[in-house]
C-alpha cells in the first residue's frame, strides 16, 4: 500500500497544518513529497510544484513520526504527489482548503454552514436601479447570499444560459439614457456585502456560447465544425435529412404516409419510423462514409503484386488493417497495404495466383463494408428510438411542453448543427459539406447525454452521440472546442480568461453551469485565473455524475466548496431526512476527535437547497402546503441551505430560465395580498422562511453541527441540531405534506414524541394556511404567487402557549434521563414547531464538571488524574491498562464481555481504547459498545470497580474515575458514551505520560513507534495473585513485599514477565526461563526497569538445577529442566545488565537463594550465595558434562514425549569448546515442538530436535565465556577457570582457552564454503547452499546440519567475533532473499522437502510433516529471529561502510514499518508469535508475544 498518511491538526477555525507521514512502504525509502501549494510570498501556479522538507521529531530510530507539513491558509485545490529512486510519482492526490468568506462593514466571518442562498434569474430583475428594492426581498426573508444567473448579453433563445456574448453587461440593465457597467454591478455587490450582510455569487458558464454570438460567427473555430472536426460530418448530413424531413412534414408532404404535421397517437409515431427507415436512412447512406471503395483498393493491391511488392512489412502479423479516412469521405476509408501483403499472399507470381489473391482480398473487404453498413444500421436504429422518444417528450408527454404541430420554428426535433443559410434542397445542402468556407459554419449544439461519463468529451472523435441522437439538444447554444491547451484555440481561451476576469473581480463566489459536461482542464485553468482575482473565492457546482467517487474527482481537482444538493429529488418525507442526514453534519453524540488526526476522504460540502431553478415546481409535484415543512427539514441540516426566487412567494409553476420574462415583485412592507408586483412577510411563506433562516444561520454560527433524523411515522420528519459545548439542541418537527391535504386523507393522530432535556421555549411554530386574499391568476408582468396561501406563525413561545402541541409532561427514563412528552394538538400537514432544548439544570452542572476536569476541554485536566496516578508503579500500570481474560480470571474476574458483541481484550483500559479507537474516528454510534452503554452503567462501573477493589494507587485512580461516572451516570444517556470516552481518553493519556516518565530516556526521547513497542514492557510484566516467582534474599534492597490477602501475611511480590498473551499469561505457564531471558533485554533492560530486572535475573538464579534453569519455571516448585538453552540466555541477560545498566556488574554479588544447593535437594530457602558463584557453577556443570533423567519422567509431566526424551545432556566439546547435547528423541532449543498426532505417527517425535551443537547456543556460549574473560581480567568476577574431573582425575580448564577454542573453530564447522573441496567440510553430498552457517553441528541426523533456518543471526549478534565480515554479510543475503517475511523469519528454507508454512494445530491427519502443527518450526514465520536478523545486517553493514550501512538502515526501516502498521491496528497493542506463510495470520499464534516485541524494540534501541 503505497500511500502516504495525511493528518491534518486543527490550529484553529479558519486555519489547519496539513502533515504528511510514510506509509509502511516507504519507510526508510529516500522520499520526496512534492506540492503546488505556493510558499509563503509565491503566487499559485498549477504547474509549479516545489519539495517539502521533512522533520524527525526523534531524530532517530524510525520513520514512524517523519513528517513534512503546510500550513494552510489560501483557499483552492492543491495537488501532491510523491516518489522515491528512480520513480519520480509513485502517489499523489489532492487537498481541498475552503475560502473564508467576509461580509459586513465589520468583514466579519461567514462560516459555509451559515450560507442561506436565494437564486435570481438575473433577466427578471429589470433595470439596475429597481434591483434593490427587488434584491431586498431576500434580505427581509432572512438570506445571506444571493447567486445571479449571469448578467451578460443574453443569446437570441433568450435563456439565461445561452450568452451572446460573455464579456458585456447585458444591456437591458440599463434604462433609456443611461450605460450602466461592470462597475456599477460592482458597486452595487459591495453595497450589498457591507450593508445588508449579503454575499453575491454568479455563474460562469464554460462549455457553450450563444449559437448567434458574433464572436462564434468571427471565429469559428472555436465550436465543433465539419472541418476541425470531420468526424461530425455523418452525424451533420443525418441532423440535415431530419430538418428536410420536417419542413416535409411542416409541408404535408408525408400525407400519405399517414403522418401529419400534427402527431398525436402511437400510429403517427410508427409513420414517422416508416419514413425514417423508407425515406430518410436509404437516401443518405451514411454507411458509406465508414466504407471503403473495393474496386481501387484491389486495384492498387494488383499492382503491388504484379510490382513484386510483397516483403513482409507487418513483422509476420497477419489481419487485414483498415484506415478510417480523417475527413470521413464516402468510401474514403483505406486498406493499408503492408497489412493486406502480408495476410493476402499469392502462392506463386503468376497471373493466377495474383487473380486469387485479388479476390480473396476483394471478398474480405466485402465482408468489411458490410459489417460497417451492420453498424451503421445499429446506430440508426438507436437514433430512430431517440428521434421517437424526443418526440412523445415535447408533444404527447403529460408533464411535457405539448409544442402542437410540426414546423419550421418547432421542429420535429431540436437542430444538432447550426445551418447560417439560406434554406435549399437536401441535395445542395451536402455540397456545402466540401466548401470550408461554408462547412466552417456548421457548428455543433451542446446539450447533455443520459448516462454518459462526465469524463469523456461527447463531441471529440470515438463518440457516436451526435449519430445516435443521443444528445439531448440545446438548440440555442454552440458547444465549445478548447482543445488540450491554450494554443489550441487561443483566441477561445483568451476570450474566457477576460470572461473570467471580469467575474471574478466584481463576484466572492462562481456557480460552474453544467460543470460535469466542462472540460476539467479548462475549468482548472479558469479558475486558477479567478483566484488570483478572488483568492477566496467560493466555489459551488451542479454535477450529475450518478457518482460520489466521480463527484470527487471534479471536487479534488477544482476546489469546488460546496455541491449543489436538491431536496426535490427525494420522493417522500423519509429520503428527505435521509438527505439531511447524509449531508447535514455529524451525528448527535459523536465522539470529541483530538486536534491531530488523521485527514480522511469525505463528501463534498453540501448546498442542500429545496428547489433548484431548474427543477419543476414543487406547488405542482407535492402541494402548495409541504413549501413550509420541506424547507423547514432543508434548513436543519448543518451545511449551506437556500431556495430559488418564487418559492417562497408560492409561484405555482416553474420559473423557466429559457421563456419567464416577467419582473419579480418588489417589497414593500405594505403590500396588499391583492398586489402582483409587491410582495411583504405575508405573501406565501416569506415569513415562516425567514424564521427559518435565521435559526439556521444561528445555529451554524454557534456550533450546533451534530444532527439527527428521526422518523417520526409517514409524514412526520423530526431533526435535531445539537451544541456538544452547550448540549442545547433544537429539534424541528417537521408535517410535510407531498400530497394536498384538501384531497389526501391524512392521520388525525401524531405519534406523541419524547424529547431529553428541558425544553427552554418554542423557536417557532408555523403552518400555512388558506386566506381569503382571491384565488391565483398569472400576472402578464411580473412573476406573482399564490394570494390564497400564507403563513401563521409564533415566534419564541413558551411551551403553554404553544397552539400546536396540546400536552408537554415530565418524565425521567432511570435516574439519568429526564424527558418530555409531546402530544401535538394541531401539527396539521404543511406544519413546523421547533423546540429549543436545554440539559434539565442538573445534567447541566454535571456536564460542565466533567468538561472541567478532562483534557479535551480544559487546561487544568490534568490535576485530578494525575495525582491519582502519580504513586503508580509501571506494575500497577499493567493493571490499569492491560490484563488479558485468563489473568482477570485468576484474579476472580474476566474481561468485560457484551453479550451480543464480545469480549474486550483487555480488562484494564487499553481493552476498550483499542475498540473505541475504531469507533472513535467514525463516529459509529451504533456500535454495540455504544449501544451497551446508554443501556445501562454495567461497563462504566466494571472500569472503576476492578480498580477500586485493588486498593492502595489503584483504588486512588478507581476512586476518581468512579467520581467522574458518578456525573456521567446523571447526564442524558444520548451524551454517555462520548463523555465515557473523553474519560477515559484523558485517564489513557495520563497513563501513558506517567507510564514513559519511568523509563528509559531512551523510551522518553524515543518516536511513537518506540513508546508502542516499549507498552509491550507493562502489558507482559506484571504481578498476579499467586507470586510466580521464588523468593529473594532478605537482605536484598528494593523487593518489593504485599500481605497476602488469604493469609494476611507478608509475602515477596516480584513482577514476572508473561511469554505471551493470551496463552501464555497466568498460572503456571506464565514464566518460562527462555521466553523470559530473550525478552528481558528489550522489555526491561532497554526500558530502564532494572530493579525489577535484576529481581527476575536472581529469581531464575535460585532455580538452577545440574547446571540450568528451568524451562517452564512453575514457580520453581514445579520447574521441568529440559532445556538446554534457557540458561545461555539467562547468561546472556547477566551480561546485558552489566553492560547496559549503570554499576550493573553489582549484580554479581548480589545474594541468590538457592532452592536447589544440590541436584538432589528438595525445595528449600536457607542456602545463599553470590549470582557470580551461581555463574560460574552453571559454567562448570556444563564443562563437566551434564546427564540426567527428568524427574518424574513419563505421561505425567509430558504425556506425548517417549521414554529416550526424558534424558538430558548437555556438554562442552573438549576439542571444539562448543556446546552440545540433545537427542533424537527430545528437542532442547527454542524449535521444541514434540509430535502428538498417532494418526500420523509423529507422536513422541520432535519435529526438530537440534541435537548437536545448535548455532545460536554455540554464539551465546562464546559470548558469555568472552565477557567472563574480560571480567576477571578487570576484576570483576572471581573465577579464571573451572575444575572438573575427567578419566579420574581433577583438571582446571581456563575460560580464555574455551574462549579460544570456540573461535578457532567456528568457521571451520559451521561456515558452508563455495569450494566445493573444503577440507573441512564432513558431508559434501548434503551441502544443498553453499555460502551459509549450518544450523547445527554434528546432529544425530547428519542433514539437519545443513538446514538453513534464521538462528545464525543471533549468534551474529551475540558473538560477532565468531563470523569473517564478507562471509557473514553474504549469508545474511541469502536469509534475506529466502527466509525474510513480511513481519517474521521463515523457520526453514522454502527449498526444503519438509518446508510448510502453514501451522495448523487443530489438524489431525496422516501427514507425518503437518499432523498437530508439527510444522511449528519447519516455515512458519515467527518474528522474534526477525530482530536479530535486523541487528546483524546492522552490525555487519557498519564494517562494511557508510553506503551499505545508509542502506541497510533504509532496509531496517522499511521492515520495521510492517511491525509499526500491525502494532497500530492490533487491538491487543501486541506483535504476535509467529505468522503463517508471507505474514498471513496463524489463529494458533499468540495475539501479543513478549519476545517478538523486545527484539523488535532493540533492533531500534540498535539504531
Amino acid at each position: 500500500n503505497i500511500v502516504s498518511k495525511l493528518i491534518i491538526i486543527w490550529l484553529s477555525s479558519m486555519s489547519f497544518e496539513l502533515q504528511f507521514r510514510l506509509g509502511p512502504t516507504l519507510q526508510g525509502k529516500h522520499v520526496r513529497v512534492q506540492t503546488n501549494y505556493p510558499a509563503p510570498g509565491e503566487h499559485f501556479d498549477r504547474h509549479t510544484f516545489r519539495a517539502l522538507d521533512w522533520h524527525n521529531p526523534t531524530g532517530r530510530e524510525d520513520d514512524s513520526d517523519k513528517f513534512c507539513s503546510l500550513d494552510l491558509q489560501i483557499a483552492g485545490s492543491y495537488q501532491y504527489n510523491f516518489g522515491h529512486g528512480r520513480e519520480e510519482k509513485s502517489g499523489g492526490g489532492y487537498v481541498v482548503v475552503d475560502p473564508v468568506l467576509r461580509a459586513g462593514a465589520d468583514n466579519h466571518h461567514v462560516h459555509l454552514d451559515c450560507i442561506t442562498i436565494q437564486t435570481y434569474l438575473s433577466k427578471c430583475l429589470g433595470h439596475l436601479d429597481d434591483w434593490p428594492d427587488r434584491l431586498r426581498v431576500a434580505k427581509e426573508s432572512g438570506y445571506n447570499m444571493i447567486h445571479f444567473t449571469p448578467l451578460q448579453t443574453l443569446g437570441k433563445s433568450r435563456s439565461c444560459y445561452s450568452l451572446a456574448d460573455q464579456l458585456s453587461l447585458n444591456p437591458e440593465f440599463s434604462p433609456p439614457g443611461k450605460n450602466y457597467t461592470w462597475t456599477d454591478v460592482g458597486e452595487l455587490v459591495q453595497k450589498l456585502k457591507k450593508e445588508w450582510n449579503m454575499i453575491c455569487i454568479t455563474d460562469v458558464v464554460y462549455n457553450h456560447t450563444a449559437a448567434n454570438s458574433p464572436w462564434i460567427k468571427e471565429h469559428p473555430e472555436c465550436g465543433y465544425n465539419l472541418v476541425n472536426s470531420p468526424h461530425l460530418r455523418p452525424a451533420w448530413v443525418l441532423d440535415r435529412a431530419i430538418w428536410h424531413m420536417t419542413c416535409n412534414m411542416a409541408d404535408a408532404k408525408y400525407a400519405a404516409n399517414g403522418l401529419p404535421a400534427q402527431v398525436q397517437n402511437e400510429g403517427h409515431l410508427n409513420a414517422i419510423r416508416d419514413v425514417l427507415w423508407g425515406q430518410v436512412f436509404p437516401k443518405i447512406k451514411l454507411w458509406e462514409f465508414f466504407q471503403v471503395r473495393i474496386e481501387s483498393a484491389v486495384e492498387e493491391f494488383r499492382d503491388l503484386l504484379v510490382d513484386g511488392e510483397n516483403q513482409k512489412k507487418t513483422g509476420g502479423k497477419q489481419g487485414l488493417k483498415i484506415i478510417q479516412d480523417p475527413k470521413f469521405r464516402r468510401f474514403g476509408n483505406e486498406v493499408d497495404m503492408d497489412s493486406a501483403l502480408e495476410t493476402f499472399v499469392p502462392h506463386s507470381h503468376s497471373t493466377q495466383a495474383i487473380l486469387e489473391a485479388c479476390n480473396r482480398l476483394w471478398g474480405r473487404l466485402e465482408e468489411i463494408n458490410k459489417e460497417q453498413y451492420q453498424q451503421m444500421i445499429h446506430h440508426q436504429e438507436k437514433a430512430a428510438n431517440c428521434i421517437v422518444g424526443n418526440v412523445v417528450y415535447e408533444r404527447l408527454a403529460d408533464h411535457g411542453p405539448k409544442l402542437g404541430p410540426v414546423t419550421r420554428k418547432d421542429p420535429i426535433v431540436p437542430r444538432y448543427f447550426t445551418f447560417p443559410f439560406e434554406e435549399t434542397s437536401l441535395e445542395d445542402d451536402l455540397k456545402m459539406m466540401d466548401q470550408p468556407d461554408k462547412a466552417c459554419h456548421f457548428l455543433a449544439h451542446n446539450g447533455w447525454v443520459m448516462g454518459d461519463d462526465p469524463l469523456r468529451n461527447f463531441a471529440e472523435p470515438g463518440s457516436n452521440v451526435y449519430i445516435r441522437r443521443e444528445l439531448i439538444c440545446w438548440g440555442d447554444s454552440v458547444k465549445l472546442r478548447y482543445g488540450d491547451k491554450p494554443d489550441d484555440c487561443p483566441y477561445l481561451w483568451a476570450h474566457m480568461q477576460k470572461y473570467t476576469e471580469i467575474t471574478a473581480k466584481h463576484f466572492a463566489g462562481v456557480r460552474l453551469d453544467n460543470c460535469h459536461s466542462t472540460p476539467l482542464h479548462v475549468a482548472e485553468f479558469m479558475l486558477d485565473v479567478a483566484r488570483v482575482a478572488m483568492p477566496s473565492l467560493y466555489v459551488v457546482a451542479e454535477l450529475f455524475t450518478g457518482s460520489e467517487d466521480l463527484d470527487n474527482v471534479f471536487v479534488n481537482k477544482l476546489g469546488i466548496t460546496s455541491l449543489i444538493r436538491e431536496a426535490m429529488s427525494a420522493g417522500d418525507s423519509h429520503e428527505e431526512g435521509r438527505l439531511v442526514y447524509r449531508y447535514g453534519g455529524e451525528p448527535v453524540g459523536a465522539f470529541v476527535q483530538p486536534s491531530l488526526r488523521p485527514l480522511v476522504p469525505s463528501i463534498a460540502h453540501a448546498m442542500f437547497l429545496d428547489v433548484t431553478h431548474d427543477n419543476e415546481c414543487p406547488i405542482q409535484l407535492r402541494s402548495a402546503y409541504d413549501s413550509l415543512p420541506s424547507s423547514a427539514i432543508v434548513s436543519m441540516a448543518c451545511c449551506c441551505s437556500g431556495s430559488t426566487r418564487g418559492y417562497d412567494e408560492m409561484v405555482p409553476h416553474q420559473i423557466s430560465v429559457v421563456k419567464e420574462e416577467r419582473f419579480y415583485p418588489k417589497w414593500n412592507p405594505d403590500a396588499k395580498a391583492s398586489s402582483p408586483g409587491e410582495v411583504n412577510l405575508k405573501t406565501g411563506i416569506i415569513a415562516g422562511k425567514l424564521a427559518l433562516n435565521k435559526m439556521h444561520q444561528d445555529l451554524a454560527s454557534k456550533g450546533f453541527n451534530q444532527v439527527y433524523v428521526d422518523q417520526v411515522d409517514e409524514d412526520v420528519v423530526a431533526v435535531t441540531r445539537h451544541c456538544p459545548s452547550t448540549h442545547q439542541s433544537v429539534v424541528a418537527v417537521c408535517r410535510t405534506a407531498f400530497h394536498n391535504p384538501k384531497h389526501h386523507q391524512y392521520r388525525k393522530e401524531v405519534p406523541p414524541m419524547f424529547i431529553p432535556g428541558k425544553i427552554d421555549e418554542v423557536v417557532l411554530e408555523a403552518r400555512v394556511i388558506d386566506r381569503q386574499a382571491g384565488t391565483y391568476k398569472k400576472c402578464e408582468k411580473y412573476i406573482n404567487g399564490m394570494p390564497e396561501y400564507t403563513v401563521e406563525i409564533k415566534e419564541h413561545i413558551q411551551l403553554k402557549d404553544s397552539g400546536v402541541v396540546k400536552h408537554a409532561g415530565v418524565t425521567s427514563k432511570g435516574s439519568s434521563e429526564f424527558v418530555q412528552e409531546i402530544v401535538f394538538e394541531r401539527l396539521t400537514p404543511g406544519s413546523v414547531i421547533a423546540f429549543r432544548v436545554s440539559l434539565d439544570p442538573r445534567a447541566q452542572e454535571l456536564v460542565g464538571v466533567i468538561r472541567h476536569h478532562l483534557i479535551q476541554f480544559s487546561p487544568k485536566y490534568k490535576l485530578g488524574i494525575y495525582i491519582a496516578q502519580r504513586h503508580l508503579t509501571l506494575a500497577d500500570m499493567n493493571m490499569l491498562l492491560f490484563r488479558c481474560d485468563s489473568e482477570e480470571q485468576e484474579e476472580g474476574g474476566g474481561c468485560y464481555n457484551i453479550p451480543s458483541w464480545t469480549s474486550f481484550k483487555y480488562g484494564g483500559l487499553q481493552g476498550l481504547m483499542s475498540v473505541m479507537a475504531d469507533i472513535r474516528p467514525k463516529n459509529d454510534l451504533g456500535h454495540p459498545v455504544c449501544d451497551n452503554l446508554r443501556q445501562g452503567d454495567w461497563m462504566i462501573d466494571y472500569v472503576s470497580n476492578r480498580l477500586v477493589s485493588r486498593g492502595g494507587a489503584l483504588g486512588e485512580v478507581g476512586k476518581w474515575l468512579k467520581g467522574m461516572f458518578h456525573y456521567l451516570k446523571h447526564i442524558p444517556r444520548y451524551l454517555i458514551p462520548c463523555y465515557f470516552d473523553a474519560i477515559l481518553v484523558g485517564a489513557y493519556t495520563t497513563a501513558l505520560d506517567t507510564t514513559f516518565n519511568q523509563m528509559s530516556s531512551f523510551v522518553q526521547n524515543g518516536s511513537t513507534f518506540v513508546k508502542l513497542l516499549a507498552l509491550g514492557s507493562v502489558q507482559m510484566c506484571g504481578v498476579g495473585s499467586f507470586p510466580a516467582l521464588p523468593p529473594l534474599s532478605l537482605a536484598l534492597p528494593g523487593v518489593p513485599y504485599r500481605l497476602n490477602k488469604d493469609t494476611g501475611k507478608k509475602e515477596q511480590c516480584c513482577v514476572s514477565l508473561a511469554a505471551g498473551l493470551p496463552h501464555f499469561s497466568s498460572g503456571i505457564f506464565r514464566c518460562w526461563g527462555r521466553d523470559t531471558f530473550i525478552a528481558l533485554r528489550g522489555l526491561m533492560l532497554v526500558t530502564g526497569r532494572h530493579l525489577e530486572a535484576r529481581n527476575i535475573i536472581l529469581a531464575f538464579a535460585g532455580t538452577l538445577r545440574h547446571g540450568l534453569i528451568p524451562n517452564l519455571l512453575g514457580e520453581g516448585i514445579g520447574a521441568r529442566y529440559n532445556c538446554r538453552d534457557a540458561v545461555w540466555w539467562w547468561l546472556q541477560c547477566i551480561q546485558d545488565y552489566c553492560s547496559l545498566v549503570p554499576e550493573g556488574t553489582a549484580i554479581l554479588h548480589s545474594p541468590v537463594v538457592r532452592m536447589y544447593p544440590h541436584d538432589d535437594s528438595q525445595p528449600h530457602f536457607s542456602f545463599t550465595q553470590p549470582l557470580c558463584d551461581v555463574i560460574h557453577e552453571a559454567m562448570t556443570r556444563h564443562m563437566q558434562g551434564i546427564d540426567f533423567r527428568e524427574r518424574n519422567a513419563g505421561p505425567n509431566i509430558d504425556m506425548h514425549m517417549k521414554d529416550e526424551g526424558f534424558n538430558v545432556v548437555a556438554k562442552v566439546n573438549r576439542y571444539t569448546g562448543f556446546v552440545y547435547g540433545g537427542n533424537r528423541f527430545n528437542c532442547g532449543t527454542w524449535m521444541d515442538k514434540m509430535g502428538e498426532s498417532d494418526k500420523a505417527r509423529n507422536k513422541g517425535m520432535p519435529a526438530t530436535p537440534r541435537d548437536g551443537s545448535a548455532v545460536e547456543m554455540v554464539g551465546l556460549s562464546k559470548s558469555v565465556v568472552r565477557w567472563l574473560v574480560e571480567l576477571h581480567k578487570k576484576g570483576l568476577f572471581p573465577h579464571s577457570s573451572m575444575k572438573i574431573h575427567r578419566d579420574g582425575k581433577e583438571l582446571k580448564v581456563s575460560y580464555e582457552d574455551w574462549n579460544h577454542k570456540i573461535q578457532v573453530n567456528f568457521e571451520k564447522n559451521f561456515y558452508v564454503s563455495h569450494d566445493e573441496k573444503d577440507p573441512d567440510e564432513k558431508h559434501p553430498d548434503l551441502v544443498h547452499k553453499r555460502g551459509i552457517y549450518k544450523d547445527s553441528h554434528g546432529a544425530s541426523s547428519p542433514w539437519c546440519d545443513y538446514q538453513l533456518r534464521p538462528n545464525f543471526c543471533i549468534a551474529m549478534v551475540v558473538a560477532p567475533e565468531l563470523f569473517t565480515v564478507e562471509r557473514a554479510w553474504k549469508a545474511l543475503e541469502i536469509a534475506e532473499k529466502k527466509l525474510l517475511g513480511p513481519l517474521g523469519m521463515k523457520t526453514l528454507d522454502p527449498d526444503d522437502m519438509v518446508y510448510c508454512g502453514v501451522y495448523d494445530n487443530a489438524l489431525d491427519n496422516d501427514n507425518y510433516n503437518v499432523a498437530r502443527g508439527f510444522n511449528y518450526h519447519q516455515g512458519p514465520e515467527w518474528l522474534w529471529p526477525i530482530g536479530y536478523f535486523l541487528r546483524a545486517k546492522l552490525y555487519f553493514a557498519k564494517k562494511l561502510g557508510k553506503e551499505t550501512y545508509d542502506q541497510t538502515v533504509y532496509l531496517v526501516k522499511s521492515i520495521l514499518s510492517q511491525h509499526y502498521v500491525h502494532l497500530e491496528r492490533s487491538s491487543w497493542k501486541g506483535l504476535p508469535e509467529l505468522t503463517n506463510e508471507n505474514g498471513q495470520n496463524c489463529p494458533f499464534s499468540c495475539e501479543s508475544q513478549a519476545w517478538s516485541i523486545s527484539t523488535v524494540l532493540e533492533v531500534l534501541h540498535d539504531m
